[in-house]
C-alpha cells in the first residue's frame, strides 16, 4: 500500500464522518456517560460508523482499533504489524460544550509509528495531513498549505494546554520556563498548532488513550517536530496490554532542552 495515495481517500472520509457529526451538533443532542465518565453522544458513534465503514472498504485486511469499539485483546492485537488507529470524535466535552475544538482522527500506524495522521476540525472546516514521504499540510478555504514547527521558540514561550485537563505538574513547569503564553485548547488541535509553528511546545502532564494521539502525532512529527515521552523516547503504539499514553511532550521548536525543563519542574 502507498501511503501518499490514500491521504485523499482518508480526508475525504474524515470530511465525510465531520459532515455526520455536525448533523447532530445542529440539534438538542442528548449526551450518555461511558464506564469512564467520559461523555458519549450520536456524534460520536455516527462518525464511528461512517470511519469504520469507509476504512473496510479501502482496505478490507487492514484491522481498526476505535475509541468507540472494544479494544482487541492484547494477544490478538499485539501481532498486528500494521492498523488503523482512530478517534472518531476528540474533545467530546468540547463537542458538548459547543466551543468547535474537537476533531476527527484517523492514523495508520506501522510497527508501533503513526506514518500517516488525518485531523479534521468539523467547525472550521479544515484538515491537518501528515504522511510519512509528503510532509504536512493544512487544507482550508480550498487550498493546501504546507506546514511546519516553528524553527526557534518566542519569548515569552507559547505554550497550548488542555481545556479540560490541568493539573500541578504543568504548573511547576511553566514556572521552570520563566515566563509563558499558556492558550488552553481542546482536542488533538493542541499538536496541530505546534505542527503549523503556532505554539513552541505541549506539554501533556495527564492522561490520554493512543486513539487521541495518534493522527495527530503523524501530523508533527511530518512537520518536522517530535512527541516525546518524558524519558526522551519517541510515543509508540500497541506496545502493551493497555492503551493508556505515558505523559509527553509534543515539541515544536527545539531550541531549548524542554525535557530537562519538565524534569526540573517534578
Amino acid at each position: 500500500m502507498n501511503l501518499k495515495d490514500m491521504i485523499n481517500p482518508i480526508v475525504d472520509l474524515a470530511i465525510a464522518a465531520g459532515h455526520a457529526i455536525l448533523e447532530v451538533y445542529a440539534t438538542d443532542f442528548d449526551v450518555q456517560e461511558k464506564g469512564d465518565e467520559s461523555p458519549l453522544t450520536q456524534a460520536d458513534l455516527a462518525s464511528h460508523r461512517r470511519i469504520v465503514a469507509g476504512l473496510r472498504e479501502l482496505t478490507p485486511d487492514i484491522p481498526i482499533i476505535s475509541e468507540e469499539e472494544g479494544l482487541p485483546a492484547f494477544a490478538e492485537r499485539g501481532q498486528w504489524q500494521r492498523y488503523w488507529l482512530i478517534d472518531p470524535l476528540d474533545g467530546t466535552k468540547e463537542f458538548v460544550n459547543r466551543n468547535g475544538e474537537f476533531t476527527v482522527n484517523i492514523a495508520f500506524i506501522d510497527n508501533g509509528r503513526p506514518l500517516l495522521g488525518v485531523v479534521h476540525v468539523p467547525v472550521q472546516e479544515k484538515t491537518y495531513v501528515g504522511c510519512e514521504g509528503h510532509g504536512s499540510e493544512l487544507r482550508a478555504d480550498g487550498g493546501t498549505t504546507a506546514i511546519s514547527v516553528a524553527e526557534a521558540s518566542h519569548s515569552p514561550v507559547r505554550i497550548v494546554g488542555s481545556r479540560s485537563h490541568r493539573g500541578s505538574s504543568l504548573d511547576a513547569f511553566l514556572e521552570q520556563v520563566g515566563g509563558a503564553d499558556m492558550v488552553p485548547m481542546g482536542s488533538s488541535l493542541k499538536f496541530c498548532v505546534v505542527a503549523e509553528g503556532g505554539a513552541d511546545i505541549y506539554p501533556r502532564l495527564g492522561p490520554t488513550s493512543e486513539w487521541d494521539t495518534a493522527a495527530a502525532q503523524a501530523v508533527v512529527e511530518q512537520a518536522g517536530g517530535k512527541v516525546l515521552e518524558l524519558d526522551g523516547k519517541p510515543l509508540s503504539y500497541n506496545q502493551k496490554e493497555d492503551i493508556l499514553n505515558p505523559f509527553f511532550i509534543v515539541i515544536g521548536a527545539a531550541d531549548r532542552d524542554w525535557l530537562a525543563l519538565l524534569a526540573n519542574g517534578e
